[in-house]
């Protein structure tokens, strides 16, 4: 089946119709709440405040503080979403060809920092001050990240209104599987720190989060190959 011009694409194993009439949906969710969590995992992995804010909170608190701070992170990304799904997707409607190249560019630079960055990534560093409450540290770290609004403007709407193209459910997949990332990762960051050692050494960290960076780069290419090949 050939692609339409113009519209976004991600990876999935079948189309929602198959030939024989049957509708494979929860193959679409499962490969849509997988690919969410892939992209998710590579941005909580990096380094940046809201992981500095739980492993301060882990030091105040227990290992419920990554838990917690997720779930400041997330009430933020719901307010996008809905943003999203309520009318950004129709006003970049017009525009899903600009946007799926903009968003394999950005997804291909991304890599390329994550690569460089993980050479000098550590879990050991935080400042000595952190948020009262870790949901507000989840939520504050998160608005006043600008790498996370770049990431939401560029790679995650075009993820975001690519999967709204087989319905709502694919795109709730998407931010599930995103979500579920950013509350694993920071959880087991928590119980690490919680624990007074390190679960996780740093040389596995920069090896995981270098191979988030080729990932990203590997997709930011399929994801900017779409709209030349559907010409």
């Amino acid at each position: 089946m050939q692609r339409p011009a113009g519209r976004l694409h991600y990876p999935t194993t079948t189309y929602l119709l198959s030939a024989n009439g049957a509708i494979p949906l929860l193959t679409e969710i499962l490969s849509t709440l997988a690919l969410g969590f892939l992209i998710g995992l590579t941005g909580a992995l990096a380094p940046g405040p809201t992981l500095v804010a739980t492993i301060n909170a882990s030091l105040a608190g227990n290992w419920t503080a990554g838990l917690k701070v997720s779930l400041g992170h997330i009430i933020i990304e719901t307010g996008i979403f809905f943003l999203i799904i309520l009318g950004l997707a129709s006003i970049a409607a017009p525009y899903t060809t600009a946007i799926a190249v903009i968003g394999g560019i950005a997804l291909i630079l991304f890599g390329v920092m994550t690569i460089k960055g993980s050479r000098a990534a550590t879990l050991s560093a935080a400042p000595a001050q952190v948020a009262a409450s870790p949901y507000l540290a989840g939520f504050l770290t998160s608005a006043a990240n600008p790498y996370f609004w770049i990431w939401w403007l560029s790679v995650g709407s075009a993820l975001l209104i690519s999967s709204l193209e087989g319905g709502l459910i694919l795109a709730v997949a998407f931010m599930a599987g995103h979500w579920g990332a950013d509350t694993a990762w920071f959880t087991f960051v928590s119980t690490s720190v919680a624990r007074g050692k390190t679960i996780l050494s740093d040389a596995t960290y920069h090896h995981i989060m270098a191979a988030c960076g080729v990932f990203l780069i590997i997709f930011g290419l399929y994801y900017l190959a779409g709209p030349l090949l559907s010409r």
